[in-house]
């Protein structure tokens, strides 16, 4: 059984101000947060003074992955295909401060050969995912909280083709801007990695993983991969940076340069 997401409530929320750069004390809700980049976001957050909830789909990983984390952490289990699930989980935290998601699951490939059902599926889970986890957490956010959105580098460079995949991740920069103007002064920003060396490619085959390293390291001007603790980095600069808004950022090695 998950622990009480209560533990958001232990501190008041903290007044606004447009240069608040420290996450002790805050609420930070993380959406994917059971594995990868999502995890690494926790276990900086939670360094740096956070409470943080799990957000995800199996709750035995997110039981783990909360106790990794530690005594700041708690869990609450989300689709975020079904709005009503996120929904639910907002309803659950008594404070958000800070929001990032990463969960999401699609197919990629070119237009001639995807059926419509699978062409969509970036749009269905990655962007309509993240425009509900902005909806329902943005009642909760205080003047000086903040949202992270997910895209990716292919959004910028596609690397082969896989033109839907390529236009959800324009598409949600694009859905950052628009929320940055409508929730102002609620900051929103959006990170977009590059090939990163963690979780979700370890989950491929190595043949695949390995081809796919080798020509991203030869595609960029830093001639190396990511981390997920890079990434991570990034999302806490978004968190807490109090004049970031309406931005995309790139942690990509050059990718998007080449």
């Amino acid at each position: 059984m998950r622990r009480s997401m209560s533990v958001l409530s232990t501190a008041s929320p903290a007044s606004p101000s447009p240069h608040h750069h420290d996450l002790a004390g805050r609420a930070v809700v993380l959406i994917g947060g059971g594995s990868g980049i999502g995890l690494r976001v926790a276990h900086q957050a939670a360094a740096a003074g956070a409470k943080v909830v799990l957000g995800g789909r199996t709750p035995e990983k997110l039981a783990a992955a909360a106790r990794e984390v530690g005594e700041a952490a708690t869990w609450q289990a989300v689709d975020v295909t079904d709005p009503r699930s996120v929904e639910l989980l907002f309803r659950a935290c008594d404070r958000v401060d800070h929001v990032f998601t990463t969960a999401a699951s699609y197919r990629v490939g070119p237009m001639l050969k995807l059926d419509d059902a699978d062409a969509a599926s970036p749009f269905t889970s990655k962007f309509w995912g993240q425009y509900h986890v902005a909806k329902y957490a943005a009642p909760l956010l205080p003047p000086d909280g903040s949202i992270v959105l997910m895209s990716g580098a292919a959004g910028a460079r596609p690397p082969a083709p896989a033109p839907a995949y390529a236009a959800c991740n324009a598409a949600i920069e694009g859905l950052g801007r628009g929320l940055a103007v409508e929730l102002a002064p609620v900051r929103v920003n959006v990170i977009s990695p590059g090939t990163v060396d963690g979780n979700l490619w370890a989950q491929r085959p190595a043949h695949e993983r390995d081809a796919s390293f080798a020509q991203y390291r030869n595609d960029t001007l830093l001639h190396q991969l990511g981390t997920e603790d890079e990434i991570a980095h990034g999302v806490l600069f978004l968190f807490t940076n109090g004049y970031m808004t309406g931005s995309t950022i790139y942690p990509d090695g050059g990718y998007t340069l080449r």
